[in-house]
């Protein structure tokens, strides 16, 4: 059995690889093709949750098992909000093969899976990227969408403008692109093409309306009670896109939220993911259509991912 840490998946990683491998799994859910219960969360000690992620699939022959703890308060001892661990097993024989450090992981599969939407929903000529958030997810975030589009210019907003300042400087340096830091999320959203936002926001983190071609991907408010999008948003968008339909509108407040304001209804979500990956549904279809894709994440995409850096490093051992 093997252990692979964060620096281990880190020198593995393929940005690229890993989006492809990540739509072929969100295509193989849409096709029924796997078993991804909804998450079991069980909260502890007041604000704390713990959850627990099983998924298989017999058509990619893979089977796992993901558990997650999110403490808020963990930052403020130095320590990263979201940990976890993932449990790869042999198809054939049910055996443990590998157990693999979960914070690295998810803030990679949260990134691709937000790559693989950029990808089939932003403007192909997209430049300017919006992030708002600038914690650990928001970092697998801009290296997914450097990976599908010609990013020139990214923005900046964070509640703690220091964290805001602290990642545009990293950026720049891996990137060499064009950042700004702004106070207010508003503000970082004029002229962007694709927005990004990854907080653990209970409230709006916006109130700016989406403006005509702009694609966002939002990846916090992970709880009902949690919203990040206002609900206008959901109303100026031409399509709303999920990974798991059941998932969406159980699990986060950006949805369900609308939904108790009668703005939303689950037949105004346009697809799942993986049915554009697969060509059933279309991806953007003209340049001012207003894109959102709202992401809780998924198992089955966890496991295939665990199972991409295994493979990775099983290859290395060899060469």
């Amino acid at each position: 059995m093997r252990y692979l840490d964060e620096q281990t998946q880190a020198e593995l990683l393929n940005m690229n690889e890993v989006i492809e491998e990540v739509g072929q799994a969100l295509q193989a859910f849409s096709e029924g093709k796997t078993e991804t219960p909804l998450r079991h969360v069980i909260p502890f000690n007041e604000e704390n949750r713990y959850l627990v992620m099983p998924a298989l699939s017999d058509e990619l022959k893979i089977v796992g098992l993901k558990t997650v703890s999110f403490v808020p308060d963990n930052p403020k001892k130095g320590k990263s909000t979201i940990t976890g661990s993932v449990i790869l097993s042999d198809y054939e024989t049910g055996e443990t093969l590998a157990v693999l450090d979960g914070g690295y992981l998810t803030k990679i599969r949260t990134g691709a899976i937000s790559g693989v939407a950029t990808k089939y929903l932003s403007r192909e000529d997209a430049k300017v990227l919006t992030v708002i958030g600038a914690g650990v997810q928001a970092e697998g975030l801009i290296e997914a969408v450097m990976a599908v589009r010609n990013i020139e210019e990214i923005h900046f907003s964070s509640r703690t403008k220091e964290k805001a300042e602290k990642l545009a400087k990293a950026t720049q340096q891996q990137f060499g692109v064009k950042v700004k830091v702004y106070d207010e999320a508003d503000e970082a959203m004029e002229g962007a093409d694709v927005v990004v936002t990854a907080t653990n926001a209970s409230k709006p983190v916006y109130s700016h309306t989406l403006h005509p071609g702009v694609h966002l991907n939002a990846v916090g408010s992970f709880k009902p009670d949690m919203q990040e999008l206002p609900s206008e948003s959901m109303m100026v968008a031409n399509k709303i896109v999920v990974e798991s339909t059941e998932a969406a509108m159980e699990e986060t407040g950006d949805l369900k939220v609308p939904q108790d304001e009668g703005v939303l209804t689950e037949d105004m979500l346009y697809s799942e993911l993986g049915d554009i990956v697969s060509g059933k549904k279309e991806g953007r279809e003209d340049e001012k259509e207003v894109t959102l894709f709202k992401s809780v994440g998924l198992a089955i995409v966890d496991i295939v991912v665990a199972q991409y850096f295994y493979k990775k490093s099983l290859e290395n051992k060899k060469s």
